[in-house]
């Protein structure tokens, strides 16, 4: 399972906004975000670019950081 590294979650609201937003995104299911790592982990059904999620977290105002 693909991880990517959260910057700005604090709270369950970020969570599950994390959650949720890339639920959105073609070929991404099976999504866990962890706040105390800050990070989320996901199953990819087909492969998404990382720039697509990257975007997605930007959007709903948190960073993927490297």
């Amino acid at each position: 399972m693909p991880t990517i590294q959260i910057k700005g979650m604090s709270c369950e609201h970020c969570v599950a906004s994390v959650r949720k937003r890339l639920l959105l995104i073609d070929g991404i299911s099976d999504v866990q975000v962890d706040l105390q790592k800050n990070e989320a982990t996901y199953t990819e059904a087909k492969p998404v670019q990382l720039d697509t999620i990257k975007e997605a977290i930007r959007e709903i105002g948190y960073e993927v950081t490297d």
